[in-house]
Protein backbone atom coordinates (compact mmCIF):
# COMPACT_ATOMS: atom_id res chain seq x y z
CA UNK A 1 0.00 0.00 0.00
CA UNK A 2 1.33 3.42 -0.94
CA UNK A 3 1.44 5.99 1.83
CA UNK A 4 -0.69 9.09 1.31
CA UNK A 5 0.95 12.53 1.16
CA UNK A 6 -0.64 13.42 4.49
CA UNK A 7 0.89 10.38 6.19
CA UNK A 8 4.28 11.14 4.65
CA UNK A 9 4.03 14.76 5.77
CA UNK A 10 3.04 13.75 9.29
CA UNK A 11 6.00 11.39 9.58
CA UNK A 12 8.37 14.01 8.19
CA UNK A 13 7.06 16.67 10.54
CA UNK A 14 7.22 14.33 13.53
CA UNK A 15 10.78 13.32 12.68
CA UNK A 16 11.88 16.93 12.24
CA UNK A 17 10.11 18.21 15.33
CA UNK A 18 12.66 19.08 17.99
CA UNK A 19 12.45 18.74 21.74
CA UNK A 20 13.40 22.11 23.22
CA UNK A 21 15.21 22.41 26.53
CA UNK A 22 12.45 24.63 27.92
CA UNK A 23 9.13 23.51 26.48
CA UNK A 24 6.81 26.47 25.91
CA UNK A 25 3.07 26.26 25.82
CA UNK A 26 1.71 26.55 22.25
CA UNK A 27 -0.35 29.54 23.38
CA UNK A 28 2.84 31.32 24.41
CA UNK A 29 4.53 30.57 21.09
CA UNK A 30 1.50 31.70 19.11
CA UNK A 31 1.27 34.87 21.19
CA UNK A 32 4.95 35.62 20.58
CA UNK A 33 4.45 35.27 16.83
CA UNK A 34 1.34 37.46 16.89
CA UNK A 35 2.89 40.16 19.10
CA UNK A 36 6.10 40.24 17.06
CA UNK A 37 4.14 40.52 13.82
CA UNK A 38 2.07 43.43 15.12
CA UNK A 39 5.08 45.31 16.49
CA UNK A 40 7.57 44.69 13.68
CA UNK A 41 5.10 45.32 10.85
CA UNK A 42 3.94 48.60 12.41
CA UNK A 43 4.96 51.87 10.66
CA UNK A 44 7.80 52.41 13.15
CA UNK A 45 8.53 48.74 13.68
CA UNK A 46 11.99 48.71 12.10
CA UNK A 47 13.54 49.60 15.46
CA UNK A 48 12.16 46.37 16.96
CA UNK A 49 13.80 44.14 14.35
CA UNK A 50 16.99 43.54 16.42
CA UNK A 51 14.89 42.54 19.44
CA UNK A 52 12.85 40.13 17.32
CA UNK A 53 16.05 38.63 15.88
CA UNK A 54 17.51 38.14 19.36
CA UNK A 55 14.32 36.44 20.49
CA UNK A 56 14.35 34.20 17.41
CA UNK A 57 17.98 33.23 18.04
CA UNK A 58 17.24 32.42 21.69
CA UNK A 59 14.31 30.23 20.68
CA UNK A 60 16.46 28.47 18.07
CA UNK A 61 19.17 27.81 20.67
CA UNK A 62 16.57 26.48 23.08
CA UNK A 63 15.33 24.18 20.33
CA UNK A 64 18.84 23.11 19.33
CA UNK A 65 18.48 24.47 15.78
CA UNK A 66 22.07 25.68 15.48
CA UNK A 67 21.91 26.30 11.73
CA UNK A 68 18.89 28.58 12.15
CA UNK A 69 20.52 30.39 15.07
CA UNK A 70 23.42 31.32 12.78
CA UNK A 71 21.51 31.84 9.54
CA UNK A 72 18.89 34.14 11.07
CA UNK A 73 21.18 37.05 12.09
CA UNK A 74 23.53 36.55 9.13
CA UNK A 75 20.67 36.59 6.62
CA UNK A 76 19.01 39.58 8.28
CA UNK A 77 22.32 41.48 8.29
CA UNK A 78 22.85 40.81 4.57
CA UNK A 79 19.33 41.94 3.67
CA UNK A 80 19.65 45.00 5.91
CA UNK A 81 22.91 45.92 4.16
CA UNK A 82 21.08 45.87 0.83
CA UNK A 83 18.24 47.94 2.29
CA UNK A 84 20.24 50.66 4.07
CA UNK A 85 23.82 50.63 2.74
CA UNK A 86 23.34 50.00 -0.97
CA UNK A 87 21.24 53.12 -1.84
CA UNK A 88 23.86 55.65 -0.65
CA UNK A 89 26.58 53.75 -2.52
CA UNK A 90 24.55 53.40 -5.74
CA UNK A 91 21.95 56.19 -6.05
CA UNK A 92 19.68 54.79 -8.74
CA UNK A 93 15.88 54.39 -8.92
CA UNK A 94 16.16 50.63 -9.51
CA UNK A 95 18.41 50.31 -6.48
CA UNK A 96 15.85 52.25 -4.46
CA UNK A 97 13.12 49.77 -5.42
CA UNK A 98 15.32 46.83 -4.44
CA UNK A 99 16.22 48.53 -1.15
CA UNK A 100 12.56 49.14 -0.32
CA UNK A 101 11.74 45.49 -0.93
CA UNK A 102 14.72 44.43 1.20
CA UNK A 103 13.60 46.72 4.04
CA UNK A 104 10.28 44.86 4.23
CA UNK A 105 11.92 41.48 3.68
CA UNK A 106 14.12 41.88 6.75
CA UNK A 107 10.96 42.33 8.83
CA UNK A 108 9.57 39.06 7.53
CA UNK A 109 12.88 37.36 8.35
CA UNK A 110 12.68 38.59 11.94
CA UNK A 111 9.10 37.31 12.29
CA UNK A 112 9.93 34.07 10.48
CA UNK A 113 12.57 33.11 13.03
CA UNK A 114 9.91 32.99 15.76
CA UNK A 115 7.29 31.40 13.49
CA UNK A 116 9.69 28.61 12.53
CA UNK A 117 10.10 27.75 16.21
CA UNK A 118 6.32 27.41 16.50
CA UNK A 119 6.13 25.20 13.40
CA UNK A 120 9.07 22.96 14.30
CA UNK A 121 8.19 22.34 17.96
CA UNK A 122 4.38 22.20 17.89
CA UNK A 123 2.20 19.46 16.48
CA UNK A 124 -1.24 20.25 15.05
CA UNK A 125 -2.85 18.36 17.94
CA UNK A 126 -1.01 20.44 20.53
CA UNK A 127 -1.84 23.67 18.73
CA UNK A 128 -5.51 22.74 18.43
CA UNK A 129 -5.77 21.85 22.12
CA UNK A 130 -4.02 25.09 23.13
CA UNK A 131 -6.22 27.30 20.96
CA UNK A 132 -9.34 25.58 22.24
CA UNK A 133 -8.17 26.13 25.80
CA UNK A 134 -7.69 29.82 24.95
CA UNK A 135 -11.32 30.01 23.69
CA UNK A 136 -10.18 30.89 20.17
CA UNK A 137 -13.00 30.62 17.57
CA UNK A 138 -13.25 27.26 15.85
CA UNK A 139 -12.69 28.74 12.37
CA UNK A 140 -9.27 30.07 13.40
CA UNK A 141 -8.37 26.87 15.27
CA UNK A 142 -9.13 24.58 12.33
CA UNK A 143 -7.37 26.87 9.82
CA UNK A 144 -4.24 27.09 11.97
CA UNK A 145 -4.09 23.31 12.49
CA UNK A 146 -4.54 22.57 8.78
CA UNK A 147 -1.94 25.17 7.78
CA UNK A 148 0.57 23.80 10.30
CA UNK A 149 0.25 20.36 8.69
CA UNK A 150 -0.07 21.64 5.11
CA UNK A 151 3.21 23.57 4.93
CA UNK A 152 5.63 20.68 5.74
CA UNK A 153 3.76 18.44 3.31
CA UNK A 154 3.98 20.97 0.49
CA UNK A 155 7.68 21.55 1.16
CA UNK A 156 8.27 17.80 0.90
CA UNK A 157 6.25 17.67 -2.34
CA UNK A 158 8.24 20.59 -3.78
CA UNK A 159 11.49 18.79 -3.03
CA UNK A 160 10.16 15.64 -4.69
CA UNK A 161 9.20 17.60 -7.84
CA UNK A 162 12.63 19.25 -7.90
CA UNK A 163 14.38 15.87 -7.58
CA UNK A 164 12.23 14.43 -10.37
CA UNK A 165 13.16 17.35 -12.62
CA UNK A 166 16.86 16.86 -11.91
CA UNK A 167 16.62 13.14 -12.70
CA UNK A 168 15.13 14.03 -16.09
CA UNK A 169 17.79 16.66 -16.73
CA UNK A 170 15.36 19.58 -16.86
CA UNK A 171 16.16 21.18 -13.53
CA UNK A 172 18.97 23.34 -12.22
CA UNK A 173 20.00 26.93 -12.80
CA UNK A 174 21.11 26.22 -16.36
CA UNK A 175 17.66 25.15 -17.48
CA UNK A 176 16.06 28.03 -15.59
CA UNK A 177 18.27 30.57 -17.34
CA UNK A 178 17.79 29.04 -20.80
CA UNK A 179 14.04 28.45 -20.55
CA UNK A 180 12.70 30.35 -17.51
CA UNK A 181 8.99 30.14 -18.39
CA UNK A 182 9.15 26.45 -19.31
CA UNK A 183 11.11 25.59 -16.15
CA UNK A 184 8.60 27.40 -13.95
CA UNK A 185 5.73 25.63 -15.71
CA UNK A 186 7.33 22.21 -15.26
CA UNK A 187 7.75 22.91 -11.54
CA UNK A 188 4.47 24.61 -10.70
CA UNK A 189 2.02 22.37 -12.57
CA UNK A 190 2.96 19.13 -10.71
CA UNK A 191 3.18 21.08 -7.46
CA UNK A 192 -0.31 22.55 -7.89
CA UNK A 193 -1.71 19.12 -8.72
CA UNK A 194 -0.06 17.64 -5.66
CA UNK A 195 -1.30 20.53 -3.50
CA UNK A 196 -4.89 19.87 -4.55
CA UNK A 197 -4.53 16.18 -3.70
CA UNK A 198 -2.99 17.00 -0.31
CA UNK A 199 -5.75 19.52 0.42
CA UNK A 200 -8.40 16.86 -0.21
CA UNK A 201 -6.59 14.38 2.06
CA UNK A 202 -6.26 16.98 4.80
CA UNK A 203 -9.96 17.83 4.56
CA UNK A 204 -10.89 14.17 4.93
CA UNK A 205 -8.49 13.74 7.84
CA UNK A 206 -9.90 16.84 9.54
CA UNK A 207 -13.45 15.49 9.27
CA UNK A 208 -12.42 12.09 10.62
CA UNK A 209 -10.73 13.71 13.62
CA UNK A 210 -13.76 15.82 14.39
CA UNK A 211 -12.19 19.23 13.85
CA UNK A 212 -15.47 20.55 12.50
CA UNK A 213 -17.74 19.06 15.16
CA UNK A 214 -19.76 21.23 17.50
CA UNK A 215 -18.84 19.20 20.60
CA UNK A 216 -15.69 20.02 22.53
CA UNK A 217 -13.21 17.10 22.47
CA UNK A 218 -11.16 16.12 25.51
CA UNK A 219 -7.41 16.60 25.22
CA UNK A 220 -5.23 13.73 26.46
CA UNK A 221 -2.48 16.20 27.41
CA UNK A 222 -4.13 19.51 28.36
CA UNK A 223 -1.85 22.53 27.80
CA UNK A 224 -0.57 24.22 30.92
CA UNK A 225 1.39 27.43 31.39
CA UNK A 226 4.59 27.04 33.37
CA UNK A 227 7.78 28.73 34.47
CA UNK A 228 9.25 28.54 30.95
CA UNK A 229 6.32 30.55 29.58
CA UNK A 230 6.82 33.21 32.26
CA UNK A 231 10.54 33.37 31.44
CA UNK A 232 9.80 33.76 27.72
CA UNK A 233 7.32 36.55 28.41
CA UNK A 234 9.84 38.35 30.66
CA UNK A 235 12.60 38.05 28.04
CA UNK A 236 10.31 39.40 25.31
CA UNK A 237 9.20 42.27 27.56
CA UNK A 238 12.83 43.07 28.45
CA UNK A 239 13.84 43.16 24.79
CA UNK A 240 10.92 45.44 23.94
CA UNK A 241 11.71 47.75 26.87
CA UNK A 242 15.39 47.88 25.92
CA UNK A 243 14.42 48.83 22.36
CA UNK A 244 12.12 51.62 23.57
CA UNK A 245 14.71 52.99 26.00
CA UNK A 246 17.51 52.75 23.43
Amino acid sequence: MTATPVAVGERAAAAARARPVLGLDPRTKALLVLATSLVVMAPDGASFIPAALVLGVLLALNEGAWARAVALPVGAAGIAAVAYLLPPAMPHPAVGVVATMAAYLVRFVAIGGIALHLMSTTSPTELTAALRAARVPRAITVSAAVMLRFLPTIIAEARAVHDAMRLRGIGGWGGLLRHPVLSIERFTVPLISSSLRVAEDLSAAALLRGLGSTSRPTAMHPPRLGVADLAAALVAAALAAATVLW
